[in-house]
């Protein structure tokens, strides 16, 4: 029998931000990670990684940002340029097309969604890190957008937490060339335990 490194009873896949405003080419941020997103092939590994890991088993975690509600942010002492702008931009704004998952990426029966996130981290002020605990799960592998905000801020806070972290980079995007190539190259190194391709994971799970 062939040993694998992601034990199903141990191993949870984070889905980060499967929404159509990132993944449909009709999203108001698709443009924006347009050229990276198509030149890794992200949509086809997306899909390719979920159906690996729902055939082995392994649970799924959708880890979603905030969307969008009139009045956001308008008395925050301390709103971040990120959030400043998705409220400009009314990024995954909800009841809306936009802020709903992308129809690749509907949760599935024992699918767990945890609490949105409201600056880039699924951990902060969310219940992912207790979610994971009470489900077995010591290692996670993360996908989604953007590889350098939401999945970096995550991946980070995973590794302090005390998981074992996976980054999958050709199953996230960025806004630039240059920003995936920091967060791949240059950040993930110094904290994610695993950076591998979707292929590598997938014959290892």
């Amino acid at each position: 029998m062939i040993n694998k490194n992601y034990n199903s009873a141990t191993t949870g896949l984070l889905l980060v931000d499967p929404y159509n405003d990132f993944l449909s080419p009709e999203g108001k941020l698709y443009p924006y990670a347009k050229e990276v997103a198509e030149s890794v092939n992200l949509l086809s590994h997306l899909q390719e990684i979920v159906a690996a890991v729902r055939h082995s088993g392994i649970q799924v975690f959708f880890v979603p940002h905030h969307r969008w509600v009139p009045g956001d942010y308008a008395n925050w002492k301390h709103p971040s340029p990120n959030q400043l702008a998705s409220g400009r931009r009314q990024s995954f704004a909800k009841n809306t097309w936009g802020g709903e998952f992308h129809a690749d990426f509907l949760p599935q029966s024992g699918d767990i969604i945890i609490k949105e996130h409201w600056g880039s981290s699924g951990f902060a002020n969310t219940d992912l890190d207790y979610q994971l605990k009470m489900h077995g799960i010591d290692k996670i592998i993360i996908i989604g957008l953007l590889a350098n905000t939401c999945i970096e801020s995550t991946a980070r806070y995973g590794t302090e937490l005390g998981y074992h972290v996976t980054i999958v980079k050709d199953a996230t995007a960025a806004f630039s060339k240059e920003a995936m190539h920091a967060a791949h190259e240059i950040n993930g190194p110094t904290f994610a335990h695993s950076i591998l391709t979707t292929q590598e994971l997938i014959s290892d799970i």
